[in-house]
């Protein structure tokens, strides 16, 4: 049991971190993440070595949060009310760079808008943008883990960031100063 309370310790949070970013949703992500200690700990003798402890269980939460994709997919549930409730949600960095109470609140929105956008894409496409940009996987890495060809994996991400693009670049556009005129009456043009 001591073994197991270290394992815990040790990688709990990492564990919660990468699901929460596949999943968005903490209750799952929380399940997720206590999966697969379990399956770690019972699996401990398939452990080869092969890659580093900690490789291994972002192998194993990934395939667990994929799973739980699945599953939703056969039964969509979009929940954006669960990820504003997580206030210490791990998307969440600091900006350096802000200055003013304003800005960080526009910051806190453009994060929330993008983290919506990451949510919204399909599950292949979520999955790569996630383990490419957000984890920092290479294109090998992860068409070993998605079971696919790296080829694959450039093309659901060059995709994945052009849906992306495209829902940013709308935005902006629904929030130019230029874009909107108030005659007399509150009536736009």
């Amino acid at each position: 049991m001591e073994a197991f309370s270290l394992l815990v310790e040790r990688y709990q949070k990492m564990l919660y971190t990468v699901a929460y970013r596949f999943l968005g949703n903490p209750e799952d992500a929380s399940d997720a993440a206590q999966e697969a200690l379990v399956r770690a700990f019972k699996n401990l003798h398939s452990f080869r070595g092969q890659c580093s402890f900690k490789t291994w269980l972002q192998h194993i939460i990934a395939n667990i949060c994929r799973d739980v994709l699945r599953r939703q997919s056969r039964r969509p549930i979009i929940s954006l009310d669960s990820m504003r409730e997580n206030e210490n949600c791990p998307w969440e960095l600091p900006d350096a760079n802000a200055s003013s109470p304003e800005e960080v609140v526009l910051n806190i929105e453009e994060r929330d808008y993008l983290q919506q956008l990451i949510q919204a894409l399909s599950p292949e496409y979520r999955m790569v943008v996630i383990m490419r940009d957000l984890q920092g996987f290479t294109y090998e890495e992860i068409a070993g883990r998605l079971n696919c060809s790296a080829g694959t994996v450039k093309s659901r991400l060059s995709r994945a960031r052009q849906a992306l693009r495209k829902q940013l670049a709308h935005k902006r556009e629904l929030f130019q100063p230029d874009s909107v005129y108030i005659g007399k009456g509150g009536e736009g043009r």
